[in-house]
């Protein structure tokens, strides 16, 4: 029997995690901090600047295609980006926060000056208080979940067109992950078929179609991944995490403060109380948030 409270959930950035290293994945998905009973997460300008440009784009899919651009696209960047400045968003002076700032109304100017399909009708998948999920693997009671920024509905062909928006500098790797589960989730959740996708590359206002993975294939090497982080988790809750979750490079060293890898050093620091790690509050889903202080 399926049951969504003991299934293994996985997504774009978890499996991402699993395969740059395993003691990231552990450090950033699974382990809770002894005081708080939350998960830990690491907080830095890139990630915060993506929020800010985000949630005012994928926010003008609540309007009629019509009416989307009348809203003051400026205003709501200002609005928005309180949310993460400071501290908060990763910034560790002002400077640094004008510079990312800057990158962030130079993106929505180049929105606002050609909106290209913003302007067109798009298609919402269907979600409650989580992000879009699915059964990825009912025999094996694994779950996907993940957001779509943008579904352009394609009237002559009664279709859809992915969009995903970019904000930052380095184009998408071949072999991402990302495109797949986009098309695995608007497969299951809604009935019109993919027939495009592509990334925008908002600083450089720069539209890149994509190839469409086949749909068996990208089902494939999808659940792969994520039946490798199943088997991950059960082993962990065996033998202990130590056991599997290890970094390629070697563990760390609370007491020389050498080893592990970039990806889960300053994760490491954290669990450790290490000086060169702040926290900053409690962000989204409870999790305890952290800078690295420059």
């Amino acid at each position: 029997m399926v049951d969504k409270y003991t299934a293994v959930w996985v997504s774009h950035s978890s499996m991402g995690d699993f395969l740059k290293c395993p003691r990231l994945y552990y450090l950033h998905n699974m382990y809770k901090s002894g005081k708080t009973g939350h998960k830990v997460s690491i907080v830095s300008p890139h990630m915060s600047l993506g929020i800010a440009v985000h949630e005012v784009l994928e926010g003008l899919a609540d309007y009629p295609a019509n009416e989307r651009l009348n809203r003051d696209l400026r205003a709501k960047f200002e609005e928005t980006w309180l949310k993460v400045s400071g501290k908060k968003g990763g910034f560790t002076n002002i400077e640094e926060e004008e510079e990312f700032k800057l990158r962030g109304k130079d993106m929505i100017n180049n929105v606002i000056k050609d909106p290209r399909f913003l302007t067109n009708k798009c298609i919402k998948l269907k979600r409650d208080t989580m992000p879009c999920n699915f059964y990825l693997s009912e025999d094996h009671n694994i779950i996907l979940n993940g957001l779509v920024d943008w579904l352009e509905y394609l009237p002559l062909t009664d279709s859809l067109h992915i969009v995903d928006f970019k904000t930052g500098k380095h184009e998408e790797k071949e072999g991402s992950l990302q495109l797949p589960i986009y098309l695995l989730l608007c497969n299951a959740l809604q009935k019109r078929k993919v027939t495009k996708a592509s990334y925008w590359y908002l600083e450089s206002d720069k539209m890149v179609e994509a190839i469409l993975p086949d749909l068996e294939t990208a089902e494939k090497n999808v659940l792969e991944i994520a039946m490798k982080v199943k088997e991950a988790r059960r082993i962990a809750k065996k033998d202990g995490e130590n056991k599997v979750f290890i970094c390629p490079d070697g563990a760390y060293d609370p007491v020389t403060k050498e080893g592990g890898c970039m990806n889960c050093r300053p994760y490491e620091w954290i669990i450790n109380n290490d000086e060169r790690m702040e926290y900053v509050g409690v962000g989204g889903f409870n999790q305890d948030m952290y800078i690295v202080k420059k």
